[in-house]
């Protein structure tokens, strides 16, 4: 199953280690998914680390972890096709990764925007909780 976890997944799951997030992320470390990512996502993560009110709740050492982990074990997926379908420009590309990836899932806390689509070409589009009752 390939999967692809949203930049706002990736960060509750270090703001709320024992949260459905980070039960996400456990089981992909434990083999239970292919985790797709892409560079622009990559950088956005960084980008999301560093502003003031998430550094001020998560340990540098737990941003830089789960960076080096992401780089070194996911699945990245490069010439990511143009793609305008999001009420949100900004998460185009995660369609666009779906798509080019052929992602199974897209798991996201976005519920205004990517849920509200629920399917892109091939992929569901989910919540973390959606997921996580998936994976149990």
């Amino acid at each position: 199953m390939r999967v692809i976890l949203d930049t706002n997944v990736l960060v509750s799951a270090i703001l709320s280690p024992s949260g459905n997030a980070d039960f996400l992320l456990r089981r992909w470390l434990d083999g239970g998914y292919v985790l797709l990512t892409a560079k622009k996502q990559m950088v956005e993560l960084k980008s999301t680390l560093r502003k003031p009110y998430i550094a001020a709740h998560c340990r540098p050492h737990d941003a830089g972890r789960l960076i080096n982990v992401l780089r070194k074990l996911t699945l990245n997926i490069e010439d990511l096709p143009v793609v305008h379908r999001s009420t949100d420009p900004d998460d185009d590309f995660l369609l666009a990764l779906a798509q080019a990836g052929k992602a199974d899932y897209l798991v996201t806390g976005d519920k205004a925007g990517l849920l509200a689509l629920k399917r892109h070409m091939g992929t569901r589009i989910v919540s973390v909780t959606q997921f996580s009752k998936l994976l149990r």
